[in-house]
Order: C-alpha cells, then structure tokens, then sequence
C-alpha cells in the first residue's frame, strides 16, 4: 500500500497493532486491536495467503475496525480486533503452528480474543485453546447447541430484511415479497431457507452451480445464469451474500429494488456509494448490523449469555435497524453514516 501503515491505522482510528514471527513453526501472525473501550477486542483470526506483509497488516487493521462497530451497534460489552496469519506455501504441523500463535495471544493479557475465520477451523482454535484461555468457537468453549454461527447470521439478516420491508412497503409479512440472494455458502443457503419458510419468493445466483441446484432442488427456488441477471432483476429485496464491494459504480446503476440488505461485509466499494443509494430512494441495511447475529451468538458464549438471550439479542436487530431507518430521513443522512455516527456516540460515551 502506498500510505504509511502506522498512518493508516491512525487513521482507521485501530489502536493497536502486535506482530510475532516463529522460526520453527513459520508463524508470521499480526494483530489489530481497533478499540477497546467497550470490552476485550473480539475478532477472528484468518489464515490466508497474502501478497505482501503490508497487504495482511492492512486487511486487519480494516476488519477489526469492523468488529468495534458490529459489537458496538449490537450492544455487546466488547470491542473489535482481529488476527491475521500470513498462511505459508505449507504448514508443517498445523497443532504447534497454532499453539505458537496460542503462547503470542495470551501474552496479549485477555485484550483480544480469537475465534474461527477464513482459513481457520474449530481444531485450529482447540489447539490455540492449549495455551491460552482467550479463544471460543473451541469444542470444549461451545456453550450453545450449534457449532456453525452461519445460521444465526441468517436469522439475523432475515430480522433486517422484515425490517427494511416494513419500513419501506410498509408489509408486516414476507410473504410474496421477492428476494434475489447473491451467494449460496453457509449464511446464504441458510438465508434461503429462512425465506422460503417465510413465504418470500426467491431467485439466487452462485458461482458454484451445485450451490445454485441444491437450492433449486431444495426449496423450489428461480436462479438467473449470472450475476449481472440477478442485480438486473426487478424485485424488493437483493440480499448480497457473497464479497464485498458489490455496490460499485458499474453495478449500482443496474439495480432495480428498492431494498438492499444481506449478509456480505463491505457491500459499498467506496463510502460516496451509501449516499448515492439514499439518493436513489434505496434503502440500505448497513452490512455489519444486519450480519451481527453470528458475532452475537459466538460473543454470548464468551459473555456468558444463555442461549435464548443470545437469540433474542440477534432478534434485535430488527428493531436496531428500524431506529437506523427512521434517523436517516429525519437527519436527511445515509443509513451506513446514521450507523457510524450512533457507533461513535456509543464509543464516546465509554468510561
């Protein structure tokens, strides 16, 4: 990256930033600690192939400032961080290569805490578990009766989309409302599922044409043969759930719903894009409050939350999503700015 790292992380307002290199395992980890004003940066540790150090310091710093405000909107007595390992051609033993970045967390005194991500398993996060205590998403951590967050991000984004729908078409019911999905991994295939069960009616699209099938097979739902199909698709809702980016410059002129609300992070290319959404009369659920529900159910295991609290918790996304709508057209300001600003009000207020 051009700009100077530390430059960068000040300006992403990240706190933090901690590096360790272990020879003998070929460990390169780095991790950003965005905030923690509100309690323990929690964040996931993701093991990826980088193209440069500078690129996988910049990838944490920018998702940990993401988790500060997905916790911090959800209400979670938690801040955001979040751990980077710079994935070798090969690891040798996989169990010592992640107990070695178990011994540097725990030098971190409980500031982060890890959990599962990109690249990263339940066996990676037992084996960080052996030598610290500051890890979840471990067999031996699971409070909760499943083991996949993914289902819960999807009861969280179904919430936002009943939301977006009540707020926009002023429908009490799913019913009949049309919801393109882009994207059939775990959080879409679940979404699809919860919408079916709701009544809406449904056209996906996929990479992966087996992902497209199981779902058409499944739940008897429409699929479009690319992409651009589906953002040209005239419907309610599009419900990205795939990466990010997606509302950019070539695409946001091709949309034809009045309602964007998923599960993918970082659905806006550029921040001028979430205005120009408002400007269009499009409303759009900010990505990291409608797709809090998995941080929320992995966080209630750590906090200590039973689990119909954490369930219930998720269910409020609804009603955090309502109060971003309304303050939008009363403060004549785009929804993802209207989150920004309640998540620094929040942090400002912190003792």
């Amino acid at each position: 990256m051009e700009e100077d790292i530390l430059r960068y992380a000040e300006r992403m307002g990240c706190q933090e930033l901690h590096m360790t290199v272990d020879k003998t395992t070929g460990l390169h980890a780095v991790v950003a600690i965005h905030n923690v004003a509100l309690g323990p940066a929690l964040g996931g540790c993701r093991c990826l192939e980088y193209p440069d150090t500078f690129s996988a310091i910049e990838d944490a710093i920018r998702l940990a400032r993401g988790m500060t405000y997905k916790a911090a909107i959800s209400n979670l007595p938690l801040g955001g961080g979040k751990a980077v390992l710079l994935k070798p051609k090969k690891i040798l033993d996989r169990t010592k290569y992640f107990r070695a970045f178990g011994r540097f967390l725990d030098n971190l005194g409980g500031r982060y805490i890890t959990a599962v991500d990109s690249g990263t398993s339940t066996a990676d996060m037992d084996a960080i578990s052996i030598e610290t205590a500051h890890v979840t998403n471990t067999t031996t951590h699971r409070l909760f009766s499943m083991a996949d967050p993914s289902p819960m991000t999807a009861t969280g984004v179904l919430r936002g989309i009943q939301a977006a729908v009540k707020f926009v078409l002023k429908k009490n019911s799913l019913k009949g409302i049309h919801v393109t999905v882009q994207g059939l991994g775990h959080v879409g295939y679940a979404l699809v599922q919860q919408l079916q069960a709701a009544g809406a009616r449904i056209t996906v699209f996929d990479i992966n044409p087996e992902s497209v099938a199981k779902c058409c097979n499944e739940f008897g739902v429409d699929s479009v043969p690319t992409l651009e199909d589906l953002i040209e698709t005239q419907a309610d809702v599009f419900a990205p759930c795939a990466l990010g980016a997606i509302i950019n410059d070539k695409t946001i002129k091709k949309l034809q719903v009045p309602i964007i609300a998923g599960a993918a992070n970082n659905q806006l290319a550029e921040d001028h894009h979430g205005d120009l959404l408002q400007q269009m009369n499009i409303c759009y659920a900010p990505d990291y409050v409608i797709n809090a529900g998995g941080l929320i159910y992995v966080a209630g295991q750590y906090t200590r939350m039973t689990e119909n609290e954490s369930k219930e918790k998720v269910n409020q996304i609804y009603d955090t999503l309502m109060t971003i709508f309304q303050r939008s057209v009363k403060e004549k300001q785009s929804t993802h700015k209207i989150a920004d600003k309640i998540v620094e009000e929040k942090l400002q207020r912190a003792p």
